[in-house]
């Protein structure tokens, strides 16, 4: 070594307490280390590598070392590591010495430094240089001081890179997080708040940080559950840590930023110091307003089933029961009208029943179709002449250009499809009117419509109009019979020929229904 070392030995262990202290960036420590150890060694080229994975070590840190030479020092490294005979010195200096002149063939002897922490070796700090010295046991003292001290910085700069690394994981998943997530102080201040808030709430991030959660978050109308309320009364403090009741529920419609409601869940969880206080509330924010309108279609369907199921079997119990009466004697007309009537009523009731086994096994399994060739424009007429003996002020027409081509489908399906169209036609032009199916070939397609001039809707009610059990609000539809199951099966039974079904209308406009489903010879 050269003779000033001794003196500037302190020098280079105090700059290396100054790498642990004032920097914990792994790539500034590493930097640091190697240039002080190059320099007090007299060397020429440095490097650093450090461990992966059991017997892998990579390069972290160079001096004097040309990029393209890496991966070459990098598969030397993997064959020292993985040497049958271990790390004995002969076996080290064989193969760094056949490093130093794949580097540069000047150089003559290298100094390998082990930085090993609580008796792990974290990597190997390797110095070269272009002349060749012993060392006296001072000299090796002063190098394991130096290297303890390395070592000690390596550590703290991977601890903390590795909390960094879980830090930014933990804003990644809290950033992109389908729920909301909301860390609020012990005084209800915001201090994060994610992207999904900004979408539920209207507030962007930057502005909701810092403000108090109750700006923010506003009710238009709260049904379960108030933080404050529970924090006045002693929550969480007031709960068993492993109770239940250490989660705070509250549930309501939001009054987001632009005026617009929102229903959404909110579960709140303490976050205690160490000495027992409130730190910080955790907020898992989430919107139910589909679940809570898939609950008022749900509670919708049931009464709606439950007026369906009555009115037959009311119609059929007493029509029953006034032909049987032994004291009248009917004559064949009003026998015949009776048991007219007890037939419709139970058709109506097997037509319920069949909508209902046929939703609940699409939702179990695919629909399965009876194919064979088919004629739409036939199915179209024979489905006319039926429903046109259910009303006297609508009139019909079709549209169907000459050999309408055939196809394959299963027609009891399709009839089905005609038929719920056609249902709805009447059904929604109360005021009687023109009601048009017709056909034609488009882009390899059969597309049929069923045209009326009724009441119409808007787009929100057409967004839904295929959902299951979804009827549209309206005092037109609350007085007409149906269960919300006909267009929901109208559209499995398109989609199961391989094609789509559609809707157009506008409010007083009427409404036009299509279906294409695919020609196939």
């Amino acid at each position: 070594m050269l003779p000033d070392f001794r003196v500037r030995q302190r020098d280079f262990l105090l700059e290396i307490s100054r790498a642990i202290t004032a920097h914990l960036d792994l790539s500034e420590v590493l930097r640091r280390v190697l240039n002080a150890s190059v320099v007090m060694l007299s060397g020429e080229v440095g490097l650093i590598a450090l461990q992966q994975d059991e017997n892998l070590y990579r390069i972290q840190a160079t001096l004097g070392v040309p990029d393209e030479l890496l991966p070459a020092l990098n598969q030397q490294l993997d064959d020292l590591f993985t040497d049958s005979n271990g790390l004995r010195s002969e076996v080290i200096n064989t193969r760094l010495q056949k490093m130093a002149l794949g580097i540069n063939r000047s150089l003559r002897q290298s100094v390998a430094i082990p930085l090993i922490f609580a008796n792990e070796l974290l990597g190997l700090l390797v110095v070269f240089r272009a002349y060749r010295e012993g060392f006296t046991p001072n000299d090796i003292q002063v190098l394991q001081s130096f290297a303890d001290q390395a070592a000690i910085a390596v550590h703290n700069a991977q601890l903390y890179q590795k909390i960094d690394e879980e830090r930014m994981r933990l804003a990644a998943i809290l950033d992109q997080s389908a729920d909301g997530v909301m860390i609020l102080d012990a005084n209800l201040h915001i201090l994060r708040f994610n992207r999904a808030l900004e979408r539920m709430t209207g507030w962007r991030i930057e502005e909701a940080l810092e403000q108090h959660q109750d700006d923010v978050f506003v009710w238009k109308r709260r049904d379960k559950g108030d933080l404050k309320d529970a924090l006045a009364s002693g929550w969480p403090l007031n709960t068993p840590p492993d109770s239940p009741a250490r989660m705070l529920y509250v549930e309501g419609d939001l009054l987001r930023r632009d005026g617009l409601a929102l229903s959404v869940a909110i579960i709140y969880a303490p976050l205690l110091s160490s000495d027992g206080r409130l730190a910080n509330i955790i907020a898992n924010v989430r919107d139910i307003t589909n679940f809570r309108q898939a609950q008022e279609m749900q509670d919708t369907f049931v009464s709606t089933i439950s007026h369906e199921l009555k009115t037959p079997v009311a119609l059929i119990k007493g029509y029953a029961g006034t032909l049987r009466r032994e004291d009248a004697q009917w004559d064949p007309h009003v026998i015949t009208n009776g048991l007219t009537v007890i037939e419709e009523e139970a058709d109506r009731l097997a037509e319920l029943i069949e909508n209902l086994l046929a939703t609940s096994k699409l939702r179990a399994e695919r629909m399965k179709l009876d194919l064979d060739y088919v004629r739409l424009d036939e199915i179209a007429k024979r489905a006319v002449e039926r429903i046109s003996t259910q009303t006297k002020i609508h009139s019909f027409t079709l549209r169907f250009p000459p050999r309408f081509p055939v196809t394959q489908g299963d027609e009891v399906r399709l009839r089905q499809v005609l038929d719920n169209l056609l249902s709805n036609a009447i059904k929604y032009s109360p005021e009687g009117g023109k009601i048009e199916i017709g056909g034609l070939v488009q882009d390899g397609m059969l597309k049929l419509y069923v045209k009326d001039h009724g009441v119409g809707m808007s787009d929100s009610e057409q967004e839904r109009l295929f959902e299951r059990f979804y009827r549209v609000d309206s005092a037109l539809s609350r007085k007409t019979q149906g269960t919300g199951l006909g267009l929901y099966l109208a559209k499995a039974i398109v989609e199961a020929h391989g094609g789509k079904i559609a809707v157009e209308s506008a409010p007083g406009k009427g409404s036009t229904f299509s279906f294409s489903i695919p020609i196939i010879d």
